[in-house]
């Protein structure tokens, strides 16, 4: 994501995206981290373009490449959760929304990633930066690129 690496500034020149937008986005999230959460790995991978890339470099080896790849991997997400019994929880907030020169969005934002072992106590899993490229697709935003970047990587 050329323009939307964490070693490019965000500042006060850039614009904002009006209220409306901020909102709609706002719900695509919620949406978003609601299917995931809830046990919906095909449904949530649909929220990505088929050529997207999800890069999580303190988790994976290889960015996952295309909406395919996603699936699977959310898949095999859900059956670890249900063998080890863990409920899931994903907390977005901070979200900085910006429009960029080709209609894509920037979004920045801080998620907390939480799970809970059936029976036992909260645990916050990770604390992590998210940068997303989102794209209107059909009228509808989907993600065309996901970077995660943990606390205590050195990169944010």
């Amino acid at each position: 994501m050329s323009d939307s690496t964490p070693s490019t500034p965000r500042g006060s020149a850039d614009p904002f995206v009006p209220a409306e937008l901020y909102t709609q986005v706002q719900q695509f999230y919620a949406r978003q981290m609601g299917l995931l959460d809830d046990g919906f790995p095909d449904a949530w991978a649909d929220t990505f373009t088929e050529d997207a890339v999800f890069q999580e470099a303190s988790r994976l080896d290889e960015p996952l490449r295309g909406r395919d790849a996603i699936r699977d991997s959310s898949r095999a997400r859900k059956k670890r959760l249900e063998a080890e019994e863990i409920d899931f929880r994903h907390w977005l907030g901070m979200l900085d929304v910006r429009p960029q020169a080709d209609g894509s969005l920037h979004a920045r934002s801080y998620a907390l990633a939480m799970r809970t072992r059936r029976g036992g106590e909260l645990d916050i899993f990770a604390s992590v930066v998210c940068h997303d490229r989102l794209v209107s697709v059909e009228g509808a935003w989907q993600v065309a690129e996901r970077d995660l970047h943990h606390d205590g990587s050195g990169r944010d």
